[in-house]
C-alpha cells in the first residue's frame, strides 16, 4: 500500500522512537558517569523527557491516521498490518495515560534507582521501603488507567511479554519447579565438587581484554556499541548505539565475563532488529522473554558449553599464567559449570537460577493481590529463600535489595529470565537439528553460523509474532520447559554423574 497516511504515521512513530533512545542514554549515564550531585538534575530531565515523549506519542494526529488505516486494514499488507496493529496499542496506552502521571512515574524512576542503590551499600530496607511503596501505587493507578485495574500484574506481564497472564506463567513454572528441585538435590548430592579455590587473583585489566576479545568473537559490533562499567550489569539502547555494562571482581572473573556475554546477548539482538524499520513494530523486539532468550542461550547454551572453551581456554591460560597453572582443563570447565545454591540470583548457576525467579514471581502476585505489604517483604523474602533456594540471607543487600528492578517499577520483568531460559533450551535444540556440526564451529572460534540463524528467524521478525507464537513458528512445538530440563540433564546431570 502507498498510503500518505502510513508514511505519516510510521514518520511519527520514527521521530517518537528517537525520543525514547535520548532517555535510553539518559538512563545509561545515570548508572555509569552520572556524579552523585547530579541526581536531582537527571531526575528533572528524565521528568521532562518523559512529558515531551507523551505529548508527541500522545499526537491526535497518530490517531487520526490509526482510524483511517484501519478503515482500510484490507489494503494493507501483512507487514503493515503488523505496524498498524502495534502502534494501536502503544496509542491507546499512551493516550490513556495523563502526562502528569508520567512526569509524576519518570521522576519517581530516577529517585528510586538512588534510594535502592545507597539502600543496597546499607542494607537499609526501611529507607528505600517508600518509594517501592509508591512505585507499588502508581503501578495500580496505571493499570486501572488501562482498564486493568481488576488484574494490575497482568497488565504489567503484558507490557512485558505481550499475551501472556500469569495464570499461564504459573502453569509453566509449577512443571518446570516439579522437576528441577529434584534434579538440583541430586547434582547437589553428588561427589563431584567444583573447587571452589580454582580461580582468584585475576587483574580487572586483564578480564577486560579477555571480554573484549570474546564478545567481538561472538558478533557484537563495537562501532554500534560500547561496553562500561556499572552497579548492576545491564543492556540499553538501539542496534545504532548499544550500551552494554559490567562489573568486575579480581576473585570472580568469570562473573565479569557471563555477564558481558549475557548483556552481549542482549546487544546482538539489538543490532539484528531491522534497522531500516525502527521506530515501529517490524524494528522493534518481541518481548523481554525472547529478548532473554536471546542473553541466555550465548551466555549458558554456548559460552559454558566444552567446545567455546576449547576456543577460548588458551588465551584465558595466555592472560592469566600464574592464575592458571595450577587448574587443569577439567577443572576449569567444572568452576564454569559449578552447582552450588547461592543467595544472589545473577550469581546462580544454570540449575538454581530459575528458583531465584519463581520467588519473585510469587511475592510480586502477593504484593499486586494485597496478600502481603512492602514492608513485609523482607520476612517474606527469607522465608521464600529458606524454601526455594535452602539458604536464609543475612541481610536485606542479600535478600530484598539485591536487584534493580523494583527501583524502575519493573513489575512483571522478573519471569522473562525463565520464560527466556525456556526459549533459549527450544532454540538451542531447533538450531543444532539446522546447523549440523555447530558445536565444532565453536570449537574453531567461529559463531557466524548460529548467529546468522538466530538473525533469520528471531531477529528479523521484529515483533511480527509475540513469544508463544515465535517459539511455536521456530520451533515448530509449544512453550514447555521440557527442552530446558532436558538441556540440564544433559550437561549438568552427566557433569555431575546424577
Amino acid at each position: 500500500m502507498n498510503s500518505p497516511a502510513y508514511a505519516d504515521l510510521t514518520t511519527a512513530l520514527r521521530r517518537n522512537h528517537l525520543l525514547g533512545t535520548m532517555g535510553d542514554l539518559l538512563g545509561w549515564d545515570e548508572q555509569v558517569n552520572l556524579p552523585p550531585g547530579g541526581a536531582g538534575q537527571r531526575a528533572a530531565q528524565m521528568a521532562l523527557l518523559a512529558e515531551l515523549g507523551h505529548a508527541a506519542a500522545s499526537d491526535p494526529r497518530i490517531g487520526g491516521w490509526l482510524h483511517e488505516l484501519e478503515a482500510g486494514r484490507a489494503t494493507l499488507t501483512a507487514d503493515e498490518q503488523v505496524v498498524v496493529r502495534q502502534a494501536r496499542r502503544d496509542f491507546d496506552r499512551v493516550t490513556r495515560l495523563p502526562a502528569e502521571f508520567v512526569r509524576e512515574k519518570a521522576t519517581l524512576v530516577s529517585e528510586a534507582y538512588h534510594a535502592w542503590a545507597q539502600a543496597r551499600a546499607t542494607s537499609d530496607f526501611p529507607g528505600y521501603a517508600p518509594f517501592l511503596e509508591k512505585h507499588l501505587e502508581l503501578a495500580k493507578r496505571e493499570a486501572a488507567f488501562l482498564g486493568r485495574a481488576d488484574a494490575p500484574y497482568d497488565y504489567f506481564i503484558d507490557q512485558h511479554d505481550p499475551g501472556l497472564t500469569a495464570e499461564v506463567i504459573g502453569r509453566l513454572f509449577a512443571e518446570l519447579k516439579k522437576e528441577l528441585v529434584p534434579l538440583g538435590r541430586a547434582i547437589l548430592a553428588s561427589p563431584v565438587k567444583p573447587r571452589t579455590d580454582a580461580l582468584r587473583g585475576f587483574p580487572v585489566e586483564g578480564q577486560r581484554a579477555f571480554l573484549r576479545e570474546v564478545t567481538e568473537r561472538l558478533g557484537f559490533d563495537y562501532q554500534r556499541g560500547r561496553i562500561d562499567v556499572a552497579l548492576h550489569p545491564f543492556c540499553s539502547g538501539t542496534g545504532a548505539d548499544t550500551r552494554m555494562t559490567t562489573r568486575f571482581n579480581v576473585d570472580e572473573p568469570l562473573d565479569s565475563l557471563f555477564s558481558s556475554v549475557h548483556e552481549t546477548g542482549h546487544g546482538l539482538y539489538e543490532q539484528g532488529l531491522p534497522a531500516a524499520e525502527a521506530g515501529t513494530a517490524l524494528g522493534m523486539h518481541a518481548g523481554m522473554a525472547v529478548h532473554e532468550s536471546q542473553s541466555r542461550l550465548w551466555e549458558n547454551q554456548v559460552a559454558r558449553g566444552r567446545d567455546f572453551w576449547r576456543c577460548f581456554e588458551p588465551r584465558f591460560r595466555a592472560l592469566f599464567p600464574v592464575q592458571t597453572a595450577a587448574v587443569s582443563s577439567d577443572e576449569l570447565y567444572l568452576a564454569i559449570n559449578a552447582v552450588a545454591p547461592t543467595l544472589i540470583r545473577v550469581d546462580a548457576d544454570e540449575v538454581t537460577y530459575n528458583l531465584h525467579i519463581i520467588l519473585r514471581f510469587e511475592l510480586e502476585k502477593k504484593l499486586f493481590a494485597g496478600e502481603l505489604a512492602v514492608r513485609d517483604l523482607p520476612e517474606a523474602w527469607r522465608a521464600a529463600s529458606r524454601e526455594l533456594i535452602g539458604l536464609e540471607p543475612a541481610n536485606d543487600r542479600e535478600g530484598v535489595l539485591q536487584d534493580v528492578h523494583w527501583s524502575g517499577g519493573a513489575f512483571g520483568y522478573f519471569p522473562s529470565y525463565c520464560l527466556g531460559n525456556m526459549m533459549a533450551a527450544q532454540l538451542w535444540y531447533a538450531a543444532l537439528a539446522a546447523l549440523p556440526g555447530l558445536e565444532e564451529d565453536f570449537a574453531r572460534g567461529d559463531f557466524s553460523r548460529l548467529l546468522g540463524w538466530l538473525r533469520t528467524h528471531v531477529h528479523a521478525e521484529g515483533r511480527r509474532y509475540d513469544l508463544l507464537a515465535l517459539v511455536r513458528k521456530v520451533t515448530g512445538e509449544e512453550l514447555s520447559p521440557g527442552p530446558l530440563l532436558r538441556y540440564l540433564r544433559e550437561r549438568y546431570g552427566t557433569l555431575y554423574r546424577a
